[in-house]
């Protein structure tokens, strides 16, 4: 039988990082940089999986009531096999082989692009429709209880909504979106430091936690409701106030972000992205050297509207602003005075926005 081939795309984040998690707003587009599963059905309820990044091949029965972490790849995958089945969507067995192009650890959220890609196969294998918010969130829920690492909703919500040639505001609380349409001319130009600062759940989660504290100091129930009055009349050790900081003001940049595109004016977006950038450097603390030093040589070259750290942070990538016809130029510039700071030589991904996941046909 010819596998079924379902594909879910990563994203690059343009504006509005660590906001997700404190119901705020993102402003995600889904990228032509994805994960493809090739999926077979079996006649039992066991699950195999292969993939062309790993040499092993893991099992796991979907009966299986105490189903535990392994702390592999597989994680994703099987976590969202239990939360499909946990919403009432009973899957089959299958075969499923995994491939990618996303960078694994580079901020461009190859995980959820697993997860989606991994759910949407075995729902439809299986003779299910699964609504798209449905299987972001199953996925979500995957990520945060089976594999333990505490993300918001933007990664499987871009990878399940993209539009083609849009990016999306995304209101997290609502899990509602407005498309934005990307400007002709102006190209998605990835950068790829090539280094990555382990962001592990550990750390992700401390930074989570820190806006619960500071949320709860505020009386608020998320960050997305404090205001700047309330952080400044409010007693925070230095640490909290700086991640509050950070995530207040970041809301209020990708509002405004949102409203800077519409009114097609890239300069006045730019400026936000170098603010974001700055911000999640100095008060959020999840930027490095290598991402600070891609940045500044990035705000040098001609032809750029912005650029700042997109994922996570720790390393990675960072997002630039570009005019189509500077890009041959700026990844020049990028690569020579990148590999000239650090040794590396950096990967540069010129990007376009794409739909989100679905199969093959």
């Amino acid at each position: 039988m010819k596998p079924r081939e379902f594909r879910a795309p990563g994203r690059v984040n343009l504006i509005g990082e660590h906001t997700d998690y404190n119901d705020g707003f993102v402003m995600p587009a889904a990228i032509h940089f994805a994960t493809t599963v090739k999926a077979t059905p079996r006649d039992d309820r066991r699950v195999v999986l292969r993939s062309d990044a790993f040499p092993d091949v893991i099992e796991f029965d979907l009966d299986d009531k105490h189903a535990a972490p392994r702390r592999k790849w597989s994680d994703y995958v099987q976590g969202v096999a239990i939360y499909l089945e946990a919403k009432g969507y009973r899957v089959n067995g299958a075969e499923l082989h995994v491939s990618s192009d996303l960078p694994i650890g580079s901020g461009l959220s190859s995980s959820a692009a697993l997860e989606v890609s991994a759910g949407l196969a075995l729902s439809r294998l299986s003779g299910l429709q699964v609504p798209p918010l449905d299987l972001a969130l199953i996925c979500q829920k995957a990520e945060n209880l089976f594999v333990g690492i505490r993300s918001g909703i933007m990664d499987q919500y871009a990878s399940t909504h993209g539009r083609k040639d849009h990016a999306m505001l995304i209101d997290c609380r609502a899990l509602t979106h407005r498309l934005l349409p990307l400007p002709p001319r102006i190209r998605l130009v990835i950068c790829n430091t090539m280094v990555k600062h382990e962001l592990n759940a550990s750390e992700y989660n401390k930074r989570r936690a820190d806006c619960e504290a500071a949320a709860r100091a505020m009386g608020v129930d998320w960050l997305r409701d404090a205001t700047s009055d309330q952080l400044a009349r409010t007693n925070l050790e230095p640490r909290i106030r700086m991640r509050a900081e950070h995530v207040i003001f970041e809301n209020l940049r990708t509002q405004s972000g949102a409203q800077a595109l519409a009114d097609h004016d890239l300069a006045a977006f730019g400026k936000l992205m170098y603010e974001s950038h700055a911000s999640l450097r100095d008060l959020y603390e999840v930027s490095c050297k290598e991402l600070d030093l891609m940045v500044e040589i990035a705000r040098r070259q001609n032809g750029i509207y912005g650029a700042r750290m997109t994922g996570g942070g720790f390393g990675g990538c960072t997002i630039n602003l570009v005019k189509e016809e500077a890009v041959g130029a700026f990844t020049l510039a990028i690569t020579e005075g990148y590999r000239e700071g650090t040794g590396i030589t950096p990967e540069i991904y010129v990007c376009q926005a794409v739909d989100g996941a679905g199969e093959i046909i």
